[in-house]
């Protein structure tokens, strides 16, 4: 039931987009990257939940699967200088981003190799090289750095983009009304993502919020607001292109509600009965991004089934030698430990 209101409640909404509705010049090599790149989050974050369950991952392992549009279709827009600031479920945030599946799953297994250095694990993945500019258990505080680095550019007069990627839960922090009130006041160049996946580890956000509706706060704030289904790629990478330029422009920040919802449990090794029922996830799978993508490349003749087979098998590949190489890299030695570490 609780599938059937959302995807009403996103139908009605005016501000809604639905996939295929506005192809806005979008090449076939772009559909073909948002593909690529979903494919590439979802085989890494299986190969993680399998790794958990052989013992290669100390600690939690939080996966991004069933939300891999969302990651995909903002982070097409983004510059490897643009700020991106993340959450504990943020392995797709970092792929999205330029972090390799290699440094990823290395991170996971503690390895030197990871691009953190086997010091982050899970929840702390860093790679500011390339913009990504780190993930936190901490529910919230990504809201307040991505508003933080979009004064730091407006400081500086760049077209730099600072974005945060939270989950609905992270709304009932008071980081969310800090952080946007900030960003509309001073026009921030900011982009604020919020991942409504239902459920805050097992509380219902329609229970935890007297208003659920993320996307309707933005006007409360004075900002642009945006509600798109958060399974569909091609919705969110159009919401992301306009939301993006705007603040590029100095146009100020976008909040971008995604509805969508994670077909696996909240973290790997939990319990995932009790709070929702196997018919709901069942249900939420028939939308999954990937399958729905698939079939829209399929039926609008911008790729056949030769194609997507090739790139499922290349990216599988890819996939499979970077857990070998993360198995195979040094844990990091002793020695070591103090740095990085700044008093």
């Amino acid at each position: 039931m609780l599938h059937q209101d959302v995807q009403a409640e996103t139908k009605a909404r005016p501000n809604a987009r639905k996939q295929g509705s506005e192809e806005a010049g979008r090449t076939t090599e772009e559909l073909h990257a948002l593909y690529r790149q979903m494919i590439v989050i979802r085989y890494t974050e299986e190969q993680l939940a399998r790794s958990h369950q052989m013992g290669l991952i100390h600690g939690a392992c939080h996966t991004y699967v069933g939300e891999e549009a969302i990651a995909s279709g903002v982070c097409a827009h983004l510059r490897a200088d643009d700020a991106v600031f993340s959450t504990h479920r943020g392995h797709g945030h970092a792929l999205a981003k330029g972090v390799s599946p290699r440094e990823v799953i290395a991170e996971l297994f503690g390895r030197v190799t990871g691009c953190s250095q086997g010091r982050g694990g899970s929840m702390h993945l860093f790679k500011p090289e390339i913009g990504l500019m780190g993930t936190s258990g901490i529910v919230g505080p990504c809201i307040l750095q991505a508003a933080g680095a979009g004064y730091s550019f407006k400081l500086l007069r760049s077209d730099k983009v600072g974005v945060a990627f939270f989950g609905d839960g992270a709304v009932n922090n008071g980081a969310f009304h800090e952080g946007l009130n900030l960003a509309s006041i001073w026009k921030l160049p900011a982009l604020f993502v919020c991942e409504n996946n239902q459920y805050a580890t097992e509380v219902p956000f329609a229970y935890a919020a007297g208003n659920p509706n993320v996307g309707n706060r933005g006007p409360i704030y004075g900002m642009e607001s945006v509600t798109v289904d958060g399974n569909d790629v091609l919705a969110v990478y159009e919401a992301a292109r306009e939301a993006v330029a705007r603040a590029r422009a100095g146009e100020g920040p976008t909040l971008l509600e995604c509805r969508t919802y994670r077909t696996r449990a909240h973290s790997e090794g939990m319990r995932d009965a009790g709070y929702r029922t196997q018919e709901e996830v069942e249900e939420w799978k028939t939308r999954d991004p990937i399958k729905r993508f698939h079939q829209w490349l399929l039926e609008n003749q911008e790729a056949d089934a030769e194609t997507l087979a090739a790139i499922d098998a290349e990216i599988k590949a890819t996939v499979e030698e970077a857990a070998e190489f993360a198995r195979n890299s040094p844990w990091p030695e002793p020695d070591t430990v103090s740095d990085h570490i700044f008093s």
